[in-house]
């Protein structure tokens, strides 16, 4: 690692990213019956969901904690794809979340259910139009053009557990995306780059929409996650091509979302094939 000069650790040595402020968002979050149990924020980590499955494993995390990084050196999205950002530039966090009502087969709901929350919660407090790209991606619009701006990533916490990682980019400039496609809520005009506000409103969306969807037994149609996602989501109605393991690959009209969470690729051949994990590429607008 390149060493740091001493002075890039001053929590204030970048004045248009101040730090967040650890003690109010545990105060605006943290109460009596909400989902939220403890709100940490570090100065720089590895992987906040790294951490934070660790701690489940070790029983030192309850349902509702959340670990916020102001830098991440890991930082990881799918596919074991590597998440990168200046410090203090975006909302890197995790969540652990144990929705013990829910059957086990409804749990891979939760990063569609997270895509919701974030959307609608960056919609609110940063004032920008957001879409959901299938399965794990919030896109912002930079220049008339679609730009990733967010990323979810879930993975198992023992056996009664699952932590949810979020990375926004809240003021990256263009010069300091780490690849051309990505984006920011900054370059997408937001009214709002506060990061306080902002991860409060997430985080209230995202305690919104998982009593919902526990309410309801998981069940996407009750809780009206799949309407709200398929509703809010990019990739329905575009020719895409699923890349899926196997180097296989499925090219068509992305035409709905299952009860399953699974997308559903209708090919050239007039087949329909549902798609429960890949990666999908838009290859035309809307």
């Amino acid at each position: 690692m390149t060493p740091r000069d001493a002075s890039d650790d001053s929590r204030w040595s970048d004045l248009d990213r101040p730090p967040l402020n650890a003690q109010a968002l545990h105060r605006a979050l943290v109460r009596p019956g909400g989902l939220w149990s403890e709100v940490e924020v570090v100065q720089r980590t590895g992987s906040t969901n790294g951490d934070l499955v660790t701690r489940a494993g070790q029983g030192k995390a309850a349902e509702g904690a959340v670990l916020v990084a102001e830098e991440q050196t890991a930082g990881r999205g799918r596919l074991d794809r590597q998440w990168t950002a200046p410090p203090r530039s975006g909302l890197f966090f995790s969540v652990l979340l144990k929705p013990s009502e829910v059957p086990v087969a409804r749990w891979g709901w939760l990063p569609l259910l997270t895509g919701v929350a974030v959307a609608a919660g960056l919609s609110r407090a940063a004032g920008v139009d957001t879409a959901l790209k299938w399965p794990n991606d919030v896109l912002v619009t930079v220049g008339g053009e679609e730009r990733k701006t967010g990323g979810i990533l879930a993975e198992r916490a023992g056996d009664d557990g699952v932590v949810i990682g979020v990375g926004i980019n809240v003021t990256l400039k263009a010069e300091e995306l780490p690849v051309p496609q990505a984006g920011s809520l900054a370059l997408a005009g937001a009214v709002s780059t506060d990061r306080d506000p902002l991860l409060r409103a997430v985080l209230r969306s995202l305690e919104d929409w998982y009593g919902r969807w526990r309410a309801a037994g998981g069940d996407p149609a009750v809780s009206g996650l799949q309407e709200t996602y398929a509703a809010g989501c990019a990739t329905l109605g575009r020719t895409v091509r699923a890349e899926l393991p196997g180097d296989r690959s499925v090219v068509g009209e992305a035409v709905a979302l299952d009860g399953d969470g699974r997308l559903v690729i209708a090919t050239e051949q007039g087949v329909q094939e549902p798609v429960g994990a890949g990666d999908i590429v838009h290859l035309r607008p809307a």
